[in-house]
């Protein structure tokens, strides 16, 4: 079975996709960028900032699914430039610690130009 989810209290998506896709254990959420819930306007700052801000946002859609952070099994990371790589892997590593996802982390363009990071993540997280 294949289940769209829009968790309270995530960004709302910005155009036709679902914030989180699950099919059967697993959970597919979309790319997030800096956006605040609370606002859905982005939060542009620092790295440090802006991978702070994605991550909590990948944790308020996994938590919405009934899966946490420890759950994540891959991670895809995007940075608009490549400097960046140390400074995200410091936040990324608050977030995750010694559970570590595997994970792809590449540079990219985004179509919101002063956007620095985008993660979407592949969680595993059995029914009850």
């Amino acid at each position: 079975m294949i289940e769209r989810i829009s968790p309270p209290g995530s960004p709302a998506p910005r155009g036709p996709y679902s914030p989180a896709v699950r099919a059967g254990d697993f959970i597919f959420v979309s790319g997030q960028g800096p956006t605040d819930p609370a606002t859905n306007q982005f939060v542009f700052g620092d790295i440090r900032e802006e991978t702070r801000r994605v991550l909590t946002n990948i944790r308020i859609i996994l938590e919405g699914c009934g899966a946490a952070l420890t759950d994540v099994v891959k991670c895809s990371v995007f940075l608009r430039e490549g400097k960046d790589f140390a400074a995200m892997n410091e936040v990324y590593r608050e977030f995750f610690g010694e559970q570590k996802p595997a994970r792809t982390t590449v540079e990219a363009k985004f179509a919101i130009p002063e956007m620095k990071v985008e993660i979407d993540c592949i969680a595993y997280r059995p029914r009850d």
